[in-house]
């Protein structure tokens, strides 16, 4: 299976963020969409960052009460994995664990396509499987 069938499945919809997005701003839009990063893009809807709970953690404790005078672009992962919808799941799950990431932003032709985060996965992954074992009992009940 590839990225593009849970992009199907979950849409391509993607909070973003502008680099001088404040970081209130930020956690606050995160907290309200009850997800774990937003992609931070330019004008043209590249993707220029990250900014995920991990970065702001890693903030507070790096600037401790600044943190909160502080902007997207200062604290963004600037060096962001990303992959392309006919990556398949597997070398998706692969790049999570080794780059130790959630989220991972889908770029066709250079602009922002989707997410992928390792919830949506798990739930690929854990449907496969219950795919795989209704196969197998209508297999047996019919043998």
């Amino acid at each position: 299976m590839q990225v593009a069938s849970i992009l199907a499945s979950k849409g391509r919809n993607v909070v973003t963020a502008k680099p001088d997005t404040s970081i209130p701003e930020i956690a606050q839009l995160l907290k309200a969409k009850k997800i774990g990063a937003a992609v931070v893009v330019d004008a043209g809807e590249h993707v220029i960052g990250i900014i995920s709970e991990r970065d702001l953690v890693h903030g507070l404790a790096r600037h401790g009460a600044r943190l909160l005078d502080m902007h997207v672009g200062e604290l963004m992962t600037r060096e962001v994995v990303t992959c392309s919808s006919d990556l398949d799941i597997d070398e998706v799950m692969k790049e999570m664990t080794v780059s130790r990431i959630r989220h991972l932003p889908v770029v066709e032709g250079g602009r922002l396509a989707g997410i992928i985060s390792i919830g949506d996965v798990v739930k690929n992954r854990l449907d496969e499987l219950e795919d795989e074992a209704n196969q197998l009992k209508r297999y047996i009940a019919t043998g």
